[in-house]
């Protein structure tokens, strides 16, 4: 997931494997399951498998030359993670809540195994996924703190938002540092913001990890102020 207003597709929908009975067509995929805090892959790892999200949440990382570290994007359920560089991946990927995932073997893939549908939806997901990154590069580069803010909680309001009256409510499985990494931002600046938009009515902070949307279109024009 990254910050853009573009909607995601929703997760596919189909029945799920299981490692005791894994499928019988190889390219099918195999069921994983990894509690909150395990890792899936580390950047330079070969890259043997793309996996799907069918729930929990995932944090893709890299560690820059400066030894500062960027949260490249968070996997949620319906989206991709894994496309390599090459050969290799090029993130960290670490699960900040369990996750169920889909494992796709890339040799299966790439020899003519895979069916069409599945090949078909990956394409669909890498091409997200560029556009995606051009999208939050240019959030990185143009927009001010709220704006940032404002965007990541709309977006997550589409794609994980439980919805109640006027009311949303999200689940919020990172941390405000790894939001903070994500946005190109301060902690102390991800938390300032967020103490702004509740005293402005457009959310209340339950907890750490639970913020209600009160007023979607205030924040809709909050991310995009410009």
């Amino acid at each position: 997931m990254y910050v853009t207003l573009i909607s995601s597709t929703d997760a596919h929908e189909g029945p799920l494997f299981t490692p005791e009975k894994p499928p019988a067509r190889p390219n099918l995929g195999c069921a994983r399951f990894l509690p909150a805090g395990a890792n899936l892959f580390r950047e330079g790892d070969e890259a043997q498998f793309l996996y799907e999200v069918r729930s929990g949440v995932l944090r893709l990382t890299r560690v820059l030359e400066n030894g500062k570290r960027q949260v490249i994007s968070f996997g949620y359920p319906g989206d991709f993670v894994g496309f390599p560089d090459g050969d290799d991946y090029h993130t960290d990927c670490d699960v900040i809540a369990s996750a169920e995932l889909i494992a796709y073997r890339r040799s299966a893939l790439e020899s003519g195994l895979g069916d069409d549908l599945t090949r078909r939806r990956l394409l669909d997901a890498a091409l997200r996924e560029i556009s995606g990154m051009q999208d939050h590069f240019m959030m990185l580069a143009r927009k001010s703190a709220i704006e940032k803010v404002a965007s990541f909680l709309s977006v997550l309001a589409e794609r994980i938002g439980l919805r109640t009256g006027a009311v949303t409510t999200l689940d919020l499985s990172m941390r405000r540092t790894d939001i903070a990494d994500f946005l190109g931002l301060t902690t102390e600046t991800v938390s300032r913001t967020l103490t702004h938009l509740r005293k402005k009515g457009v959310i209340s902070i339950e907890n750490a990890h639970t913020i209600v949307i009160r007023d979607r279109s205030a924040l809709a024009d909050a991310a995009e102020m410009e």
